[in-house]
């Protein structure tokens, strides 16, 4: 590890151990000591002019004529969407402004890129004469050193929009080949010294659509409500690849993820910088003959509401794509993609060359032009549109195997590659599935940050988590064979205590760094051991991270769960004892991790699956007694206005179980509050990485082998913050965008899962190196999220007509089939009739929906583990079984492992 990453560690662990998620050392941070020795070059103490434009307002710098503030017109007058309150901090060289500009380029005849940043080495730029509709303007060449191109840039009114413009003019007699363009867009993401409340009122999130002349960045409050501010091509800007900003020397940290800028040409970085990387996008130049002028520009306009940004593109004649379900594309299952725009499609094309099919079908009758997407070759896939008028649309696919192949897959990988069987091994963690390094084709057995090696912890218990998650969806005798071995003799009494006063307790690792107590030899002399992170056996045997129990947890409960359910499984123990144990375990989370159990947890939502469990089994003393120290909690949520704290300053991990709970309690105000902060920070574009991708950019450092603060693409927020947006559609089946976000966030968690079945930390967002982390981290967390929220999902649109998500619709007069594609095929939603149906043990092949009587008529396989197929189907849909059949008091039907087909009928 480098010295940069290294302190970034560093950093983290700082913010960590404040109770106050505020980190009042960021002052005495030694960037901010060096800068002050600095000159100040921005200019600040020359004024600036202010202007007002329909919908936003500005202030442009006198000395840079970079804007010193972007704000709306209507709006909290304290709220920027610049980083307005560091600015006196960043008017130093170096330090990005919106205005700014990045160049490389070369002389003809030359054969090296020079580069060139309006930031690098400030002057005061050349005042222009202003119009009628330019509010600013300026010669900025000579900010921009001994470039050789002359450079204007201004700031214009289009028809009450912004538009940020630059021309480029050769001046020489020599052509000149623009290699890299980029402008930078430092917009207020920095939460540096800041509480929740702070944040959510004063920050935002951005994130792209690398989409050429159909990219866009979207900025959202944290809070997720009031306008986004969108920036959109307007002139020659077509959003080629997405940078970030590692010059500009803002310290990063888990309190400030760092900028970005916009590039509208990539070809020298990616000969040099980016060499050997596949890009989203072709990488480009432009060239500018002798004397020859361009114009690159940028328009910046809000939309209403996150909701209403695909709305706001169309007003702005911008090509809007809505795939159903989604960009990640199961190679047995084809999915929609509907297309708008003001101009006709000349062309399209497929990178890689036949990695994808595109049928073109009939357009809707809102003049959505309508295609089926099918995966041909798995891996990245790039659908390219051409427009008449010569833009280009890119819209980015990833194709899988089958959602069943893809979950069987990860379960053979992880109980045979991940297997680690050693008797001698002198930490106890044998046999176990632990954590595995891609790159290096080995187990994880000692590493400086001890929990990935120790079993526990997100980077440590991931991968055992995601082996036993996976037999909830695909019960396998084999895999099961040896993850009952792990429960019983390495889990439940190493992982876990089962004796004294710390029973039920979690440590925080197996391994640890104790070389005065272990045999000489017993480290690998390689590592470097001297940091924080390299615990020793004291604080692995800490019991108090409340976030180790709900792995623990969930373990129990799908032992539980197979004993219960299926046919000859599981006999070790009974299954009370595996759903005693998750209860248990359950409960020694508030009494032995009580402080940061004050914190929505991830996985948090097997709480609440335990507590149903329990109720359902007649455990009500149990039960009675889990609901009430929840409660305690969700009452103390109920008192925050934004109840996201974690062991972080601010977190994506706590909203499932916050949801959850505040909608299983009735305190709708939480719910809506956390909902609504979800979607700030999951978008959806038409782009496989971003798309249902929740935000997280601090866990490479906890749990990847790459480790640097960087956007995580479907780390396992993904698939985590799909409960509660997926739950919060079923209770909306009208919200369409929820089911959007929502699936592509459950999809993430198999969108990343390599040819041969292993799960990876996340994908790297860099364009450096834009690929799966190396080391199987934390991965296990959102595939808990697939486990237990994955779906079919049912739906008339009023404008793309019949749709399903995770499963293969066909309409056939007034029937509607669907083959169901989930992994697992054990829930579905049927919207229009607003049934929810799951099962905990056995598969539903299809579903078919007749539109004229609403009978619904499901076809099962049949399972030799299965001895009663248990169907739920939700009492609010009105549907009930024709015929006799033994139901219990929770709507739960117990039916014949013989059964494969079922009618049912509305009754109500």
């Amino acid at each position: 590890m480098n010295l940069k990453n290294s302190y970034y560690i560093l950093i983290t662990l700082l913010y960590v151990q404040q109770t106050n998620p505020v980190f009042s050392q960021q002052d005495e941070h030694p960037v901010w000591k060096a800068t002050k020795s600095q000159p100040a070059t921005l200019g600040i103490d020359q004024g600036f002019k202010s202007f007002a434009l329909d919908n936003l307002k500005i202030k442009v710098l006198n000395n840079s004529q970079t804007l010193s503030a972007l704000q709306p017109l209507d709006g909290d007058a304290a709220f920027d969407y610049t980083p307005v309150e560091m600015l006196a901090k960043r008017d130093r060289n170096n330090f990005f402004h919106i205005g700014d500009i990045n160049i490389s380029l070369k002389r003809q005849g030359e054969t090296h890129w020079s580069h060139y940043s309006s930031a690098k080495d400030r002057k005061k730029v050349i005042e222009l004469t202003p119009s009628k509709t330019i509010l600013a303007a300026a010669d900025i060449s000579s900010t921009l050193g001994d470039i050789p191109v002359k450079v204007k840039r201004s700031w214009e009114n289009a028809g009450g929009d912004l538009i940020l413009k630059f021309q480029l003019t050769n001046p020489t007699d020599q052509a000149i080949e623009i290699g890299a363009l980029g402008i930078p867009l430092p917009f207020n993401n920095n939460m540096d010294q800041k509480n929740l409340n702070q944040a959510h009122a004063q920050n935002v999130f951005f994130d792209p659509y690398i989409g050429k002349d159909a990219g866009y960045l979207q900025v959202n409050h944290l809070h997720g409500n009031g306008p986004s501010l969108l920036v959109i091509p307007y002139s020659n800007a077509g959003f080629e690849a997405y940078n970030p900003l590692l010059d500009d020397p803002t310290p990063r940290s888990i309190t400030f993820e760092g900028f970005h800028e916009w590039m509208i040409h990539s070809k020298a970085l990616a000969e040099t910088a980016w060499k050997g990387v596949e890009q989203w996008n072709t990488a480009t130049s432009t060239p500018l003959k002798p004397n020859e002028s361009k114009t690159f520009a940028l328009k910046f306009v809000l939309a209403p509401s996150i909701k209403e940004i695909e709305n706001t593109l169309l007003k702005n004649n911008r090509p809007v794509a809505i795939g159903a379900p989604g960009y990640v594309v199961p190679l047995d299952n084809p999915v929609k993609l509907f297309i708008k725009h003001n101009k006709a499609i000349k062309n399209l094309s497929i990178y890689p060359e036949g990695a994808l099919s595109v049928i073109k079908q009939k357009d809707t009758p809102q003049k959505w032009h309508q295609y089926e997407i099918k995966g041909q070759q798995w891996g990245r896939a790039r659908l390219t549109i051409t427009y008449e008028d010569g833009a280009k649309q890119t819209i980015h696919y990833k194709v899988i195997k089958s959602e069943k192949d893809v979950v069987n897959d990860l379960g053979n990988f992880l109980t045979t590659t991940q297997w680690y069987e050693n008797d001698k091994d002198l930490f106890g963690r044998s046999p176990a599935v632990i954590s595995y390094d891609y790159e290096d084709k080995k187990l994880v057995t000692q590493e400086q940050r001890v929990w990935y090696a120790g079993l526990s912890d997100e980077a440590g218990a991931a991968s055992w988590l995601a082996a036993i998650m996976k037999q909830v969806l695909l019960p396998n005798r084999t895999e099961i064979a040896k993850l009952k071995r792990f429960v019983n003799e390495t889990l439940y009494g190493r992982i876990q205590h089962k004796e004294g006063d710390q029973k039920y307790g979690v440590v925080k690792s197996l391994f640890y760094y104790e070389p005065d107590v272990m045999p000489a030899g017993t480290y690998e002399a390689a590592i470097n051991w001297k940091t924080w992170s390299a615990w020793p056996k004291k604080e692995a045997d800490n019991i108090g991270r409340s976030y180790n129990y709900p792995h623990v947890a969930a373990a129990h409960w799908v032992m539980y769960r197979l004993a219960r359910d299926y046919h000859d499984l599981v006999q070790e123990e009974r299954w009370n004892v595996y759903l005693d144990r998750a209860f248990q375990t359950s409960m020694a989370m508030i009494e032995k991790a009580p402080y940061y159990a004050q914190f929505g947890q991830m996985e948090g939502s097997i709480f609440l699956l335990i507590l149903h469990d329990l109720r359902r089994e007649g455990l009500t003393a149990e039960a009675n007694q889990l609901e009430a120290v929840m409660r305690k909690r969700a009452e103390h949520w109920k008192g925050l206005d934004y109840p996201f704290g974690s062991e972080m300053p601010w977190d994506s991990t706590g909203q499932e179980e916050v949801y959850l709970w505040s909608r299983y309690f009735g305190f709708d105000d939480k719910t809506r509050v956390t909902l609504h902060a979800i979607l700030a920070y999951m978008p959806t574009v038409p782009h496989w990485g971003y798309n249902g991708s929740a935000r997280r950019y601090w866990d490479f450092v906890y749990g990847g082998k790459l480790s640097r603060i960087e956007r995580q693409l479907h780390h396992y927020g993904s698939a985590l913050n799909a409960i509660p947006v997926l739950t919060e559609y079923r209770d909306h089946p009208d919200d369409f965008y929820l089911l959007r976000v929502g699936h592509a966030g459950m999809m993430g968690a198999l969108a990343n899962v390599t040819a041969d079945g292993f799960g990876p930390a996340a994908f790297h967002s860099y364009p450096s190196t834009l690929a799966n982390d190396g080391i199987s981290g934390d991965y296990g967390t959102g595939f808990y999220g697939y486990a237990v929220n994955s779906g079919t999902y049912i739906i008339e649109h009023p404008e793309f007509g019949w749709l399903a998500f995770s499963g293969n619709l066909k309409e056939n007069k007034d029937n509607i089939e669907v083959a169901i594609k989930t992994a697992s095929k054990g829930r579905i939603f049927l919207a229009k009739e607003n049934l929810w149906l799951t099962t905990d043990a056995g598969e539903i092949e299809t579903l078919t929906y007749n539109q004229k009587d609403k009978s619904v008529i499901l076809k099962f396989s049949q399972s030799a583990l299965v001895p009663n197929v248990l169907l739920n189907i939700n009492p609010t849909s009105g549907y009930e079984i024709e015929g006799s059949q033994k139901k219990d008091k929770f709507n739960r039907y117990e039916l014949s492992p013989s059964t494969s087909t079922l009618i049912l009928r509305k009754t109500k």
